[in-house]
């Protein structure tokens, strides 16, 4: 079975819900072709240009998975082929997602860029949306006094965030929000020591992950800026409790409909 020949399938298995095929529709995509509707200009040419969709407020790049359904798309301009992690990589930053197969009987199905952002980095390193994000019901006092303190004695951090993230497939976690007054590999370093200095703290079997707050891309750092205030914060030490929240499901994703 050929790569594209995978992707059709598994594009006929989607459905509401179905988040395990969904997740090996992203997989398959990765190193399979797409074939890019250019609305002007033509593959590879300064001028070229793909064409465009929105849908429910978001937009999406129209593709095809195969010579075949180029064919059935009916489409009489050019077209350029690449690989989804091709694609992926030069859509996401432009917060454009790609549409699978628009002319097939049900419309095709959506990959929205924050999917395609996963894609792109890979799947096994950010978790698999939609995301079901909320303040942090758990009483473990001693792991943010030990962050907390942690936090004072190293000063590339600026303030630190907390929220509960429920992913679509795999176990919930708490994510800790790093917002540093600089970039610079020792800084970096120094809060890999911190958060590595600190977890000692947090209860048996409790996943903890971070997420850096100055990426503007990732959908647990947009919840944070939204909707948190810090629990720690170097220039506002007194600044007042967070504001409540409600979850935010499928945060940074099209609702379903």
């Amino acid at each position: 079975m050929s790569a594209g020949g995978s992707v059709e399938q598994l594009l006929k298995q989607v459905s509401p819900g179905r988040f395990d095929t969904y997740e090996a529709l992203l997989d398959a995509l990765a190193d399979s072709q797409m074939w890019m509707l250019l609305w002007t200009g033509q593959a590879g040419s300064p001028d070229a240009q793909y064409g465009n969709m929105e849908v429910a407020g978001y937009g999406y790049a129209p593709c095809v998975t195969s010579a075949q359904e180029l064919a059935a798309s009916g489409w009489n301009r050019a077209h350029e082929v690449v690989t989804g992690r091709e694609i992926a990589t030069a859509l996401f930053p432009e917060r454009w997602g790609i549409w699978l197969n628009p002319h097939a009987p049900g419309g095709g199905v959506g990959i929205p860029w924050l999917d395609l952002r996963r894609i792109a980095t890979g799947l096994d390193r950010l978790p698999a949306g939609p995301l079901r994000i909320s303040e942090p019901a758990l009483e473990i006092p001693q792991f943010y006094a030990l962050l907390t303190h942690n936090a004072h004695r190293t000063p590339a951090v600026r303030s630190l965030r907390r929220c509960w993230v429920q992913p679509a497939l795999g176990a919930p976690y708490l994510a800790i929000g790093l917002d540093l007054y600089d970039g610079a590999e020792s800084s970096v370093e120094a809060v890999r020591q911190m958060m590595q200095q600190s977890v000692s703290a947090v209860p048996e079997g409790l996943p903890v992950s971070s997420v850096s707050m100055a990426d503007d891309f990732d959908p647990v750092a947009m919840w944070l800026r939204r909707n948190s205030r810090p629990f720690f914060d170097r220039d506002a030490p007194h600044a007042g409790a967070a504001p409540t929240a409600a979850p935010g499901f499928g945060y940074g994703y099209p609702r379903p409909y």
